[in-house]
């Protein structure tokens, strides 16, 4: 007998694991999941071969993604006791940009036998930075050529991005370009093996295009002029190797395809939306339903996400893309490189075999760790430079600084960073009202979260949920199920309903870090001295 009870389904890609999260319509866990993947992040040696890579390089493996999404969305279903059948919809968030060369049946080139010992058929991760020659022509041709979508990114293109990715495989591995049928985002490809579609039935994400790819809902992807004065073999590049339909997030790609329903355990077919970035997934997945409010999704590194009514250009945002977040507003994304990975980078520094001892001792000290300041750009600066050659620093450090100096000033960087970046979007008048602060680093350290409200001197609401991101793609499955299979006629109201703070759920109300005035008053003083390492490390 089938269930009456109606759960979505949420895979939320993270840069080691993917977690499948099961809720129903009421925002309620039922289970969660994570599985590691077998490989990693590739960022040694090129798997099967030993071939050691350069520093800057970051691949995955493609079948880890298939093969770890279904073990958590089978041991996810086994843990809340379902049958497979109460499933109404799938949503799927996925680091951006992580990319990959394909065939057109959706073979990854890797894969192939003639590619496998190729590092550059590989999928690129998103902090792949072997682009870098590749990322400053762009821009310098953009600029030359005044392109006008180049101000919707504020007036840069970043390393991580889609574009300069394929140009450095056309110059590096020519015969890896030529072989690819379809260079597609990772997400983008995980939706298309889940639906089972020819390359006619591929589905795009506006999301990923629109941040990733210089996509415009109008306007579509920069002009075969300026790739083939780029480079003459990609004049064509968007007509002959990305095909493909564009839809939004929660839009519906197709239904899950037999063979992945028996893979996932499930009892039927069931709708799949169309991809989203896995920070993306976290406006909703935190309530975020109006603009005005910067969702901080916090990981290994972060992006900040915020919804405005009116389009803007600011200097040095990710990017401007109407709907790319919710529908009917302009999706701002800004973003830091290196964040939780700094942090743990610098715990592996001295030893600590967690974050305990650091932290209970950087909390003893006060606003400016003692003269230690920091320049938070051990991965680049993402926003509001978009230049990933820059390096991080620390100054002012004597014999008498510990790690846990070095540890308090690093944390104070990235809320400094989070400072300046309220400051361009407020000076180009995008209205910052509200902040939240989700994924997982807000629930595992409350001593960055208050720091990060005494620098800004606002108030930040942490979701009692820390499944933001994978909470957000379920949101995504159940507006891919329609309003039939849901009940819910908007966006706002399926939001609300899954991921609003209901009055009397205490539970579901969110924890509120306050500022400390004074502690304010001092890091005003510390922003100045970060600002100006700033200048002195570009100049």
């Amino acid at each position: 007998m089938a269930s009456s009870k109606k759960v979505a389904l949420g895979l939320d890609f993270g840069t080691e694991s993917v977690r499948a999260l099961l809720v129903d319509l009421r925002g309620r866990e039922q289970a969660s999941a994570v599985s590691s993947y077998e490989h990693g992040q590739i960022t040694d040696t090129l798997p099967g071969t030993g071939e050691k890579l350069p520093a800057n390089f970051a691949f995955q493996h493609p079948q880890d993604w298939i093969n770890s999404a279904a073990a958590a969305a089978c041991e996810a279903i086994e843990k809340a006791g379902l049958q497979g059948d109460e499933i109404i919809g799938i949503g799927v968030d996925f680091t951006s940009c992580t990319m990959l060369p394909a065939k057109r049946d959706g073979t990854p080139l890797c894969l192939i036998k003639e590619f496998a010992e190729e590092k550059f058929a590989w999928p690129k991760l998103w902090k792949h930075h072997g682009a870098e020659k590749q990322t400053e022509r762009i821009n310098r041709l953009a600029r030359q050529r005044k392109e006008p979508w180049l101000d919707r990114y504020g007036g840069i293109i970043g390393l991580e991005w889609f574009f300069p990715k394929v140009l450095e495989t056309l110059e590096e591995a020519p015969a890896v370009y030529d072989a690819a049928e379809v260079w597609l985002e990772a997400g983008d490809w995980f939706v298309w093996q889940l639906v089972g579609a020819g390359a006619d039935g591929l589905v795009r994400s506006t999301c990923q295009a629109g941040y990733k790819a210089m996509w415009h809902r109008v306007e579509g992807y920069p002009s075969p002029e300026f790739f083939a004065e780029l480079h003459p073999k990609l004049e064509n590049v968007v007509a002959d190797k990305m095909p493909g339909q564009m839809l939004a997030p929660g839009e519906s790609a197709g239904n899950l395809c037999q063979a992945m329903v028996e893979r996932f355990g499930l009892k039927n077919s069931v709708p799949v939306s169309a991809a989203t970035i896995d920070a993306h997934a976290g406006v909703p997945g935190a309530g975020a339903a109006d603009p005005g409010t910067l969702v901080m999704v916090m990981g290994t590194s972060s992006c900040h996400m915020l919804n405005g009514r009116d389009e803007q250009s600011v200097p040095g945002v990710a990017g401007v893309v109407e709907g790319g977040i919710l529908p009917g507003l302009f999706g701002y994304e800004t973003g830091q490189a290196a964040v939780g990975d700094a942090f743990d980078w610098l715990r592996q520094l001295a030893g600590e075999p967690n974050f305990d001892r650091l932290t209970e001792q950087a909390a003893t000290l006060p606003p400016g760790a003692e003269g230690v300041r920091c320049m938070d750009w051990l991965n680049g600066c993402r926003t509001p430079l978009m230049d990933g050659s820059l390096c991080g620093a620390f100054t002012g450090l004597t014999l008498g600084h510990g790690s846990h100096h070095m540890y308090r000033a690093l944390m104070e960087a990235s809320a400094f960073g989070v400072r300046w970046i309220v400051e361009l979007l407020r000076e180009n008048g995008v209205p910052v009202e509200h902040f939240v602060a989700t994924g997982g680093l807000p629930h595992h350290n409350p001593l960055l979260v208050q720091i990060y409200a005494d620098v800004l001197g606002e108030p930040i609401s942490v979701p009692r949920s820390k499944q933001g991101p994978a909470l957000g793609a379920a949101i995504l499955g159940v507006l891919a199920a329609g309003a039939e299979a849901s009940s819910f006629a908007t966006t706002r109201e399926a939001i609300v309903a899954m991921a609003g703070t209901t009055a009397g759920e205490n539970d579901r109300q969110p924890v509120v870090v306050q500022p400390d005035q004074d502690a304010h008053n001092a890091y005003s003083r510390v922003y100045a001295d970060y600002r100006k390492l700033g200048n002195f490390l570009v100049s």
